[in-house]
This record gives C-alpha cells, structure tokens and sequence, in this order.
C-alpha cells in the first residue's frame, strides 16, 4: 500500500459576488457559474476522475463543485467540510492526512490563500515551468493544481509531491 500513487487536485472555488453580508454564504458571480463547468470538462478530459471530493461548506465552493462536477462522467463520493474554510496550508495538510488510504485520487474545493499555499507547501518538483507559473499567477478562480505523490495520506507533509499540471481558465 505504500507505493500507491496518489494524486490531489485543488481546485478553488469560482468568482464570488461581493457583498455586506455573511462571507462564508457568498454566491458565485456570472464569470464564476461560466467558469465553474470549463473546470469539470478540464478534470474530466485530464482523466484525474476523483474517488473522494473535499468541498467546502462555504456556498460559492458548494455552486462551483455543483457546476463542475455535472461535466463528469460520475459524481464522486462529496463530503462538506466545515474546516476547508479559511483553513491555512498546515490545516489542510493535517485534513489530507486523515483521509482513508482507500483514495487515490482526491479533489479538493477550497479557497486562496490556503488551496495556493498548500499547493506550493506540497510541490517539492514540479514539471517544466509549472511551479513559478503557479505562483506567478496567484492561483486565480476556477484554477486547478494537481500533485501526486507516493505514499500514504497519513504521509502528506511539505515537499512530498511533485506538481504535474496547473490550469486556470483565463492563464
């Protein structure tokens, strides 16, 4: 078991409206509910097919996973989870590594800073130039970051991954 590859795609939630109000119950913008369904079409033709999502309670992550995930071929088993908002890289690395080693292949639907840290926390290589596109690009809405690794998810700790692809919409 501890040389199965495993892959984690981070995809951050659409464009949100701002408002006055409650900021975990912001709704996705116009450019987010187009941009949202062009991420599922990207992760399905990538083939990066999840076993297990990851979504955020927050509502412009619940829309934007609900837009992607209808351009799947099947939905994958979704969990809402309450600490994905807000959560900092090491929060997230510590979410990772409770996940059941039955998974190899996880989507993640969060928000920056903390989709963006842990993608860079986690890439110790990276494929071409896709670690300073990344981070040049501030991992914008919509985007996808993709790292695999092998090991177990209990192992999941800074550098353990190499970024194999980073995708954004308008990038």
């Amino acid at each position: 078991m501890s040389e199965t590859v495993r892959t984690v795609a981070l995809l951050r939630h659409g464009k949100a409206e701002w408002n006055d109000g409650d900021d975990h119950e912001r709704p996705l913008a116009e450019r987010g509910r187009k941009d949202a369904p062009v991420a599922g079409r990207w992760l399905a033709g990538s083939g990066l097919l999840p076993d297990l999502v990851l979504c955020s309670t927050a509502l412009r992550c619940r829309q934007t996973w609900k837009l992607a995930a209808a351009e799947l071929p099947q939905r994958p088993r979704t969990v809402y989870e309450d600490r994905l908002y807000e959560a900092s890289a090491g929060e997230l690395i510590a979410l990772l590594g409770e996940v059941d080693d039955e998974v190899a292949h996880l989507l993640v639907v969060g928000h920056n800073p903390g989709v963006h840290a842990l993608a860079d926390a986690l890439a110790g290589e990276a494929e071409g130039d896709l670690l300073p596109r990344m981070n040049r690009s501030g991992f914008p809405t919509s985007a996808i970051a993709v790292l695999s690794f092998t090991g177990s998810w209990k192992g999941v700790e800074h550098g353990v991954a190499r970024l194999s692809a980073f995708w954004a919409p308008h990038a």
